[in-house]
Formats: C-alpha cells, structure tokens, sequence
C-alpha cells in the first residue's frame, strides 16, 4: 500500500466542507435566532431560489436527500398513487421504500433504458395502455421522477426533459427532478436553472447541495407554490422540520451565493473528464456510459485493479471477471484536484504495464 494519501473516488459524498460554506456556518452561530424555519437565513434562502430559478418558488430546506425526494413525491400524492421513474432511480434502489412510506403506500413503477434515462416513448406507451375501464383496479399514475444527473452519469437533455415533462402533463401527472447532482447537470448542459426546470416542465425540485460541497442540507423547491399546500405539515410528520434551521439553510446561502455550486461542479466534471480521456487510452479498462458529468462507470482487470488499490486508489466496486477485474463506478468532487486524477491514471497505467505518463 502507498504511504501517500489514499485517492477516493467512491462518491461525492466522501468529501468535506467547502470552505465558503463553513464560513456561511461560522456567520450563522451568533447570537439567537427563531426556531423551525421562522430565522432570517432560512427566509433568504427562498428569496435567493426565487432569483436563480426568475420566479416565485416555495423553497424548503431538509438535512437529506431521501427526505428531499420522499417528501417532495408524497406532497399531493394519494396513498393509491403510481410514481414511475428509472428502474436505477435512487428512489427504487437507494431509499429503503421512503417515497412509498412518506406518501402513504403509493406504487413504484420502474422503467429500463439507455444510459440510466427514462423515456418520453416508454412513458407514453405505457400510459397508453392504461384500460379505463379497469381503472380502479391498479394505481392511479399520479407522478414521474427523472434523475439529473443520472444514476449512471448521464445528463437528460432540455428536449429530453420536456418531451418526458409533456407526456406526464397531458396525463395529468406531475414531475418530479431528483437533483442530488443538479449543479454537476446544470454545468454539463451550459444552461440557466430555469431551463432545466420549470421552463422544460419540471413541477418540483429535489435541489442537492450535500454531494457537492455542504455538510448537509437539500432544498425542496416547488415552482407552483400553490402545489407546496401540505408539504411543511409532511415534513413536520416526518420529522424533517429542523428546530435550528438556520443552520440548514447559511449553508444553502453559502452554497448559492457567489457561484459556489457552480465552480464545485465545473471542478467536479472536469476531474471526471481527466479521468475519462486518460482511462480510455488504458488497456482492461472499459468505460460503459458517457461520461457527462462527475460519476463514471467502468470495467478494470485484475491487473488493474490490483495496482490501485496498492496505491491507495478507493472505488466501489462489484462482481468479479475470470482474471480478477471488476466493475466500478468512479465519482470526483468539487475539491478533487489535478495531482488525484493524474495519480490514478498513473496507477492504472502501470497495472496495464505502460510506462506512467505513456499513452497504449
């Protein structure tokens, strides 16, 4: 094992603080302030949403981001309800059965498709397909949920976004964008928030802030604030209402102001791009989705394999090839640097048994 520090790549949440967001922190811890929300910080955080996104928004802040998106599906949603989404949505593999739990019992129904994304076609199709007749024996198709960036890298496009947005719409559906990695999309895209929301159809907003640099804190953000009606009574229920809230929300206006979010994500996917121009060139090592944003997916052989994690290279990983090799998904954050990415690729590159710096 190398005695130089350990190279971590597991998940964005791996990191730390960003330093403007403590500073943001530090500002809140003086004096008193009011309980539940009814501070100055958490009043300014919907003030400032309003003018990223240029409207009026009903903004929320949580701890988490399974409360984000669990509460923000079960606001309007009935107990009988169908939320559709992708099959490796975080909400069917990753939250324990929260959405259906926060919403009273309402059914995941899952989708398969190319590079972690949902389609505007298969939505269609299968919401065509709905007898009315016999309505009343199956969930009533009441939401979609579309992950931005995805569970497998990738980023929807506006088009894809508001074909997907029409589809739900014209059924009466609402649709939900969980945005744990919404800035790392945001960058990748070049666009403004509100194009890559409300203007392309999105009903509601699961904002993440956590994997990008802030210790904890998510935001809700409903672009009809009509449609937020009983989400604070579902956040209180749930046991999401923060007492000290303000320490929630200093760290989204840490996080928000300045552009903070965005120069964290344009950190994070050109870390990713480092390492997706560099492992290309690297024999065993196969990468299986665009990389369009800060998480990659990839295949390393043994010999590979071996090599970084004796140099202190840290990954999840899963299954097992005949020579030892492995799948695995490789994240960057808003604070990887230059001398990580160029250590890994040079481990990669003597498991591959090129000299470090060469090209295959």
């Amino acid at each position: 094992m190398s005695n130089r520090p350990e190279i971590n790549f597991a998940s964005d949440n791996v990191a730390g603080v960003a330093p403007e967001i403590l500073a943001a922190l530090t500002r809140a811890n003086t004096g008193t302030a009011m309980p539940y929300g009814g501070d100055e910080w958490t009043e300014q955080v919907g003030t400032i949403l309003s003018g990223i996104f240029e409207r009026e928004v009903a903004a929320f802040p949580v701890a988490t981001g399974t409360s984000a998106n669990a509460l923000a599906l079960a606001t309007g949603m009935p107990p009988y309800g169908q939320i559709f989404c992708h099959e490796s949505a975080h909400i069917e593999e990753d939250e324990a059965g929260a959405p259906e739990f926060y919403s009273g019992g309402a059914k995941l129904t899952v989708f398969s498709g190319e590079n972690g994304k949902l389609s505007a076609n298969d939505l269609a199709a299968r919401l065509a397909s709905i007898d009315p007749d016999s309505a009343v024996h199956h969930p009533l198709p009441s939401a979609v949920s579309i992950t931005q960036t995805t569970e497998k890298g990738t980023v929807y496009s506006l088009d894809e976004i508001a074909a997907i947005s029409q589809v739900a719409h014209d059924h009466g559906l609402t649709v939900h964008m969980d945005g744990a990695r919404f800035a790392n999309a945001l960058v990748a895209l070049d666009v403004t928030p509100a194009e890559m929301t409300w203007k392309a159809g999105i009903d509601v907003l699961s904002l993440g802030a956590t994997k990008n640099g802030a210790m904890a804190a998510e935001a809700v953000v409903f672009f009809d604030p009509a449609k937020a009606a009983d989400f604070e009574f579902r956040r209180k229920r749930g046991g999401h209402l923060v007492s000290k809230m303000r320490f929630i929300s200093s760290q989204l206006i840490g996080y928000l102001q300045d552009d903070v979010w965005l120069s964290g994500a344009r950190n994070a996917n050109a870390a990713a791009a480092r390492l997706d121009a560099g492992l290309r060139d690297i024999p065993g090592v196969e990468i299986l989705f665009p990389v369009q944003a800060n998480m990659m997916f990839v295949t390393l052989s043994g010999p590979v394999l071996s090599v970084l994690q004796e140099e202190g290279c840290r990954f999840y990983t899963w299954g097992e090839m005949p020579d030892g090799g492995v799948s695995a998904r490789l994240v960057t954050t808003f604070n990887t640097t230059e001398e990580e990415t160029a250590r890994f690729l040079d481990a990669a590159r003597l498991g591959a048994g090129l000299s470090v710096g060469s090209a295959a």
